[in-house]
């Protein structure tokens, strides 16, 4: 009757144990999920507002560099605006995990719409990666020259704008790896 009763014990105590450790991860996941919603919603808003303009010879020519001039950049801002909706949106679900930790469909469900959101996002901010680069440095063999000579604001902001970004993607892939650790646990 004894060994009935430790072994019950000993159970109830690797339960409890597991149990805090999920919901500590689902805090952890809710905490990452707000940081990456306001990454998102940073580097959206700094690209979405991107524009300078520079007198030529004449006060009636003037050039000026706007983010939708190029589609790339468009693409971004398209992107981060996307995912920042889905983070908030996924925000209740993850606090319900954190209330109730022995969810385990919910999760497999964020887990691919994480998934697929944290391509949406890499592809948005590698494309226009490739833009700032391009802005930058120019290419000598296309003889496309570098515009952040003239327009360094411009230059700086967009730049600026893929660091929440970027934060924003290694975001996902530790949600990612939480939610696969919480599921696998079950």
């Amino acid at each position: 009757m004894k060994s009935v009763q430790v072994e019950a014990s000993e159970v109830s105590k690797g339960s409890s144990s597991s149990q805090s450790l999920s919901r500590g991860l689902s805090v952890i996941d809710f905490i990452l999920r707000t940081l990456a919603s306001f990454g998102t919603l940073a580097s959206a808003i700094a690209m979405g507002t991107t524009r300078q303009t520079l007198p030529f010879v004449t006060r009636f020519v003037r050039f000026k560099a706007v983010y939708k001039d190029l589609p790339t950049l468009t693409f971004f801002v398209i992107a981060n605006s996307v995912v920042c909706g889905y983070l908030v949106i996924s925000l209740p679900l993850s606090f319900f995990h954190v209330v109730k930790c022995k969810v385990t469909k919910s999760r497999i469900i964020l887990i691919i719409f994480d998934t697929v959101m944290m391509a949406l996002l890499t592809a948005g901010a590698s494309s226009a990666a490739a833009i700032v680069n391009l802005a930058h440095n120019g290419n000598t063999n296309a003889n496309w020259f570098a515009i952040c000579r003239q327009f360094n604001s411009f230059c700086q902001r967009i730049s600026g704008s893929l660091i929440g970004s970027f934060v924003a993607v290694v975001v996902f892939i530790l949600l990612i790896i939480i939610s696969a650790v919480v599921i696998s646990r079950r």
